[in-house]
Formats: structure tokens, sequence, C-alpha cells
């Protein structure tokens, strides 16, 4: 059914107006070569019941139920149920614009907790509630870095997710800024001093191929240029490894899905923020701050609103004015409801089943170790076969086998990228390692 609410009049009107015969001269600047030169394979006009049919029918052709083993970024953790409890309330669901405090005590609240259990996490001193997602995160980082320094160059660790690199070039283009990517040695980052002025220095940790990183080699590198240094941080592994703010680092950032959120084929999820008091007035985005109100009570309030894009609009640091409160409480209430003792334990469950399929895997013939480094709930290995035919005939056996890495590691051609989570049962792993010696073998 169509339910536009513009008559035939209505858009005979407006093209009128413009100056145009057809809507399809609205689009008559857009290259041919960017247009797709055949219809979508949708059907006609439905009725409303017959269309969800039709979506429901579609939907069943995605391939559910497989044992979960790829990452990049995105991973298959638990969910407690208590996550899903909480943030399904009528109160948590439709707030959404907390510009009024004093109806909006509770969600803001909730959102300060989600702010103080990131720095906690992150070892900060403050975080702001929450951005788009992990890309989006870094994009305000490097703004924030451009505003501090008044530098326009960016070195970036190719251990950083391809994906968020691609993302940064993309915005440097716009911001007419230099990347300066810095290559991958045996995993990892191998840092080379090029003699200019970076605003930033930008790794992940764990990098992209769960190779563990030295913080220390980056952040004496980015303080001795004057730069800020940048983690993209794995928010579950930070339940076991130093926080970032221990030594040193300026900013901490990155993607927050594993925290309370389930993957949902794709989205949505969130972006975590947080860096020192220095750059408070620079932070991106919504900011709770805790005050007394005028009968002394406690209070929550939006705070620092002075920098963002709505009030300052071209002097501005930042192009945030909003975030994503329900996944930030999703968030929240995981990390509340693990711990300091829980995070290190899923972290650590995590890293112990992941390496115990590493040696299962390493003893398949013409299997191996993509790199030689100190690795956490992630790896690459090397296959005899192609990635990508080996990921589809896993999928037949029941798994989700990882993610081929020769597309962004061309170093790598029969590199594949397996994450293993605390839910991955023994008999999973072995399962997995007995349908890979068979694929391998055929």
């Amino acid at each position: 059914m169509d339910f536009t609410p513009h008559t035939d009049a209505d858009i005979s009107s407006m093209l009128a107006t413009l100056g145009l015969s057809e809507p399809e001269q609205l689009f008559s600047h857009i290259r041919a070569d960017a247009l797709l030169d055949r219809r979508l394979n949708l059907p006609g006009g439905l009725a409303e019941s017959d269309l969800a049919g039709w979506v429901a029918q579609t939907g069943s052709r995605n391939r559910t139920g497989l044992a979960c083993f790829a990452g990049g970024g995105f991973y298959d953790h638990y969910l407690p149920p208590v996550v899903r409890s909480l943030t399904m309330r009528p109160e948590f669901v439709t707030s959404y614009t907390p510009y009024q405090p004093e109806v909006s005590q509770g969600v803001l609240q909730a959102l300060y907790e989600f702010q103080s259990m990131i720095c906690d996490l992150t070892g900060m001193e403050v975080a702001n509630a929450s951005l788009y997602d992990g890309s989006s995160a870094v994009l305000e980082a490097v703004n924030l870095a451009v505003g501090a320094t008044g530098r326009r160059t960016i070195w970036v660790s190719r251990g950083v997710s391809p994906r968020t690199r691609e993302v940064l070039r993309t915005f440097a283009l716009a911001r007419r800024l230099d990347i300066v990517e810095h290559p991958l040695v045996g995993g990892r980052t191998a840092w080379v001093d090029e003699g200019a002025e970076p605003a930033a220095v930008v790794m992940a940790q764990p990098n992209y191929l769960g190779v563990i990183e030295s913080y220390q080699e980056m952040v004496e590198l980015a303080h001795r240029k004057d730069a800020l240094a940048m983690v993209s941080a794995d928010p579950i592994m930070l339940g076991m490894l130093r926080s970032p703010g221990s030594v040193g680092c300026d900013v901490v950032f990155g993607e927050g899905q594993p925290l309370g959120n389930p993957l949902s084929f794709g989205g949505p999820v969130f972006g975590f923020f947080a860096t020192t008091n220095t750059h408070v007035r620079r932070l991106p985005g919504r900011l709770v701050g805790k005050t007394k109100d005028g009968a002394g009570r406690t209070a929550y309030v939006l705070t620092l609103r002075a920098r963002e894009q709505d009030i300052r609009r071209e002097k501005a640091s930042s192009n945030i004015c909003t975030n994503q409160t329900l996944n930030a409480l999703a968030a929240a209430v995981y990390l509340a409801w693990a711990g300091p003792e829980g995070m290190a334990e899923i972290a650590d469950r995590s890293v112990q089943k992941a390496h115990y399929l590493a040696r299962r895997l390493e003893q398949l013939p013409g299997v191996s170790l993509a790199n030689d480094g100190r690795f956490g709930r992630e790896f690459a290995m090397l296959l005899p076969i192609e990635p990508g035919d080996a990921v589809a005939a896993m999928a037949d056996r029941g798994f989700l086998a990882g993610i081929p890495l020769s597309i962004d590691y061309p170093e790598l051609p029969g590199g594949l990228l397996v994450a293993v989570t605390e839910q991955r049962a023994k008999a999973q792993l072995d399962g997995y390692a007995a349908a890979l010696a068979e694929v391998v073998a055929r």
C-alpha cells in the first residue's frame, strides 16, 4: 500500500514550482554510471497483509542458527535477560531528548551512570553519553585533535578496523586532512617517525587481527610529537587489559556493541568516547552532569552544551548533537550486571577459548596462525584454500566461520579472522575444528 501523503495535484504543483515535468528529473544530476540499470526485484503494489507475508518469506532466506565465530568489531557475547527487561521499559524506550531535565531525571541519571562506568573501564576522566557507532567516534576523535593542535595530519595504524579507516578517509577528503597509515609487521604496528607533525596518532587495542598492541610505543611517539595519543579500544578486552588512561592516552573510543547489544543484522549500535579533563570542552555530543537543584537535592542536567553544533554552529568543534540513548542504557545495565570481576571473567573465558581453538586449528594440514604476536579472543589463520570458499562450506556445516582478510589485507591471501566469545562451548570449538579439517581436506 502507498502511504505517501502527497496527491497527484500536490506533486504537479511542486514540480511546476521547480520547473520540472516529472519526478525523475529530480535525479537528473546523478551520473549514469552511479544509477542502477535495472528495476529492483520487488513485487508490485500489495495489500498490507500480503506485504507482511512477502517480507516474512524473504527474511526466512537468512541463514540463522549458525555458531558464530565472526567478529571484526561486532561479537556474539551472552546477553543477560536483565538488559532487555530494563531497556524495554516504556520510560526508557520512549525517552529521546532530555533537554528538559525536570522531566528527564531518570534517563539523565542512567546516562550519567553510563558515562561513569565508561570512565572506569577506559581509565579516562570524562566520557560523553555515547555516539552513533565506533566509526563516527574516530571522526570525532580526529575532530578533537585537529581543533586542539591546529594540525591536519593523522597517523593511523593499519591495525585499526578497515571499515573505520574507510570512513576516516572519506571524512578526510571533506576536511582536507592527510591520513598516513603505518603498516603491520608480524601483526603489530610498525610505527615510523616520518618527521611530520601529526595532530594525532591512532591505534586499536587489540588490533583488527586480534593482536595485543603496545600502548607505550604509541603514546611515547605521539607525545614526542606533541600529538594526541588515541586508542580505538575493545570494551570487553578492557576487562583484562591495562586501561588506556593508565598509560597516558589522551582519547579512548570504540564500538560499544559487545556491551549488552545484540548483533541484530548490523545494528543499531553505539560508540563510546572518553578523554581527559583537558579536552572536556571539545568533547563531542552530549554530556550529562550531576549537580544540586534549588532545594539542595541531587539533580542531573545536560552540561557544557555551548561546545555543541546546535549552539555554536560554525564555531563548534563537533558535528554531533545527540547520542544513542537506548543502546548506551543497555551498556550501562550490562556493565552494572557484570561488574569489574565479571568483565574480567568474560574476557578471560573468551581468550582461553580462542587460544584453545587456535591450538586445535594449527594441527590441521596447511593451517597456521598468521601472526606470532599475543592475541586476545580473536586471531587470524592462514588457510591452504580460498577463505571465502571455506566460509561458504563451513556455513553448510553449521558454523559462521569468520571473516576473509585478503581484500583488506592483500598480504594475507589465505587469511581468515576467527573470533571466539565466552558463549562458545567446547563442543562447538571441537566441532569447528573437525568441520574445518573436512573442508580443508576436500
